[in-house]
């Protein structure tokens, strides 16, 4: 770390900014916002300098006694001479100078700056590549939850309350956390102060009562596979779990996201060993939060869309556990678009239906004829296995043999495959590409694209 960043409080204390360009009316923007009183030196002032209050402009050239009293002076005059003078001037005077664009010139950098009210974040490389902070600001920017401000001002109005409540030290720290990384959090980055409040004090009662510890449930969607398609809404309860409850279709970008002491509890399929029932993955997320974590579920693509997830919902809310749902691109949707196949199209498919390819024992067999549907899409999730058995019974119902179909393979992920063909191939065409889960079959006419694509590397290579 070759600088130390720390935050100035500047009202009311005297700050030099020379040069009237647009670099310099960045500075006296800022310093004004921070309260400083603030003197330009220049020979014209902007527009928008002219109409701050409480900038005092000196219509002339740079004097070097002009930095006497200042608690920190900006040089922005972009002419070399000018510059240097300002800095060995501050330097002289013992005043830390910062000349825009020299570093070599300054006593300290300007952060390129993330402002949220009471939350400020400052991004800095050291005066080498000020595009690289910027682009690191554009990508915190997006991260933080808008309404940020609401939520620090709502939290420092309960800071003495929480003072008086909650025993210092790690338990208040535990309090905080819970606080800011979960309903109460929400409902203030919602702007819903009244119910942020209800809960703020319910949880304060909680605490007094020596009930504070009490878990939560979550049921995060995860997306088709793909850490970047998150919701912001699903990286921040990801990164307050206590525990995480996954299973094969979450990637370990995904995990990465949250916390290291973090405890992480597999239940999907591996070598040798079948998946958790549902009965006791339903216990198990009953019992963590009865312990007093807060659980997060990662679940594939959305919870509701084949993911069980209505069957978890409805058993803790049987078992008095507070539970949430956190919605997920599900994989339908991130892996057509992936693969440049719209699920619907103008004059094409004017409709798009969602089916799972693997029923369970004993299920009501699908309504074969109204799938089989022109100007229509059939995605079929975990349809792999019953490939054949599906393309047969489409076909047997009305569906032209020849409809295209596609089969997408760990969608969105580096390893993705788009494979194409017709519906009277389709078990061939996944039996020939040896297509593995997790894979989505997309029938009807705007598979159309992946089915001649495939068509023309066949012929490439058969020439």
């Amino acid at each position: 770390m070759d600088h130390l960043p720390v935050w100035l409080a500047l009202t009311g204390r005297s700050v030099l900014i020379v040069g009237g360009r647009s670099a310099a009316t960045a500075k006296l923007r800022l310093a004004h916002d921070a309260g400083a009183t603030v003197t330009v030196v220049a020979p014209t002032l902007s527009d928008e300098g002219t109409r701050l209050a409480g900038v005092t402009h000196m219509a002339r050239e740079f004097a070097a006694g002009d930095v006497a009293g200042r608690l920190l002076v900006f040089g922005a005059t972009g002419i070399d001479a000018v510059d240097r003078a300002v800095s060995a001037a501050a330097r002289a005077a013992g005043v830390p100078v910062n000349i825009v664009d020299r570093p070599e010139l300054s006593d300290f950098l300007m952060p390129a700056i993330v402002d949220r009210g009471p939350v400020v974040v400052g991004i800095a490389t050291g005066g080498t590549v000020p595009a690289l902070a910027a682009h690191v600001r554009g990508l915190i920017e997006a991260a933080l939850p808008q309404g940020l401000d609401r939520l620090a001002s709502f939290a420092a109005s309960f800071r003495s309350a929480v003072k008086a409540t909650v025993a210092a030290g790690p338990v208040r720290l535990r309090f905080w956390n819970r606080v800011l990384n979960g309903p109460v959090a929400e409902a203030a980055l919602a702007g819903n102060d009244v119910r942020a409040r209800e809960l703020m004090l319910q949880a304060l009662n909680r605490a007094e009562g020596g009930r504070e510890g009490e878990g939560s449930v979550t049921l995060v969607g995860a997306g088709p596979g793909n850490a970047d398609l998150l919701t912001l809404r699903a990286v921040r309860a990801i990164r307050a779990a206590d525990v995480l409850v996954y299973d094969r279709l979450i990637g370990p970008e995904v995990l990465d996201y949250a916390r290291r002491d973090a405890e992480r509890v597999f239940v999907g399929k591996q070598t040798a060993r079948h998946a958790l029932p549902q009965e006791e993955i339903n216990a198990l997320l009953a019992a963590r939060a009865r312990a007093g974590q807060r659980v997060v579920r990662l679940k594939g693509g959305d919870p509701f869309v084949f993911g069980r997830g209505g069957e978890e919902v409805e058993y803790l809310q049987r078992a008095g556990v507070a539970v949430e749902v956190v919605p997920g691109v599900t994989a339908a949707l991130g892996c057509a678009a992936a693969a440049g196949i719209p699920l619907t199209h103008r004059e094409v498919a004017m409709s798009v239906t969602f089916v799972t390819g693997h029923a369970s024992e004993g299920a009501v067999e699908p309504d074969w004829a109204d799938l089989a549907r022109a100007n229509h899409t059939l995605v079929v999730y975990m349809g792999v296995a019953n490939a054949g058995r599906i393309a047969a019974e489409l076909i047997r119902h009305g569906l032209a043999a020849t409809t295209p179909v596609a089969v997408i393979e760990n969608g969105t992920l580096p390893g993705q495959r788009v494979v194409g063909g017709t519906l009277v191939g389709l078990e061939e065409l996944v039996e020939r590409h040896q297509i593995a889960s997790p894979a989505l079959l997309v029938i009807g006419e705007v598979a159309r694209g992946a089915a001649v694509a495939a068509a023309d590397v066949r012929q490439a290579a058969a020439g």
